[in-house]
């Protein structure tokens, strides 16, 4: 995944001095063919993306070493292969992938996917790409 310039818009302060981040504002980038992320929480302990996939597309099969990942389905259907296994994801529903296990995000459907990806500690410099699919 390559990252892109922040989307237009403006941060809302939160209290604690935290920010307000949503598809607005948050920093996107463009992966794959035709998917896009945003950026909601860019820190080293936790990393937030909201990604968006149109139908028939995949990421790489990948693992990582050290960060755990929750991802959460808003809108549509996601197909998560996990060490060879199909999970077939409908919205309002999620995956908890932890460290080492070999997985790979598609949309199998026929409409658009959204979901967020929660990882701890962040998964920059943490991705190592594994051949095949399931």
């Amino acid at each position: 995944m390559q990252m892109h310039g922040a989307a237009a818009g403006q941060a809302h302060a939160w209290q604690g001095g935290s920010v307000r981040r949503d598809t607005t504002n948050a920093q996107h980038y463009h992966w794959g063919e035709g998917c896009d992320g945003w950026v909601l929480a860019p820190g080293p302990e936790l990393l937030a993306i909201e990604e968006q996939m149109p139908p028939g597309t995949a990421e790489q099969r990948h693992l990582h070493m050290e960060a755990r990942q929750f991802f959460y389905v808003l809108d549509g259907e996601l197909t998560m292969e996990l060490e060879g296994e199909r999970h077939v994801l409908p919205a309002r529903t999620g995956i908890e992938i932890t460290p080492g296990q070999r997985h790979q995000a598609r949309n199998d459907s026929n409409g658009p996917v959204r979901f967020l990806v929660v990882s701890s500690p962040t998964t920059r410099s943490d991705r190592r790409d594994v051949e095949g699919t399931a």
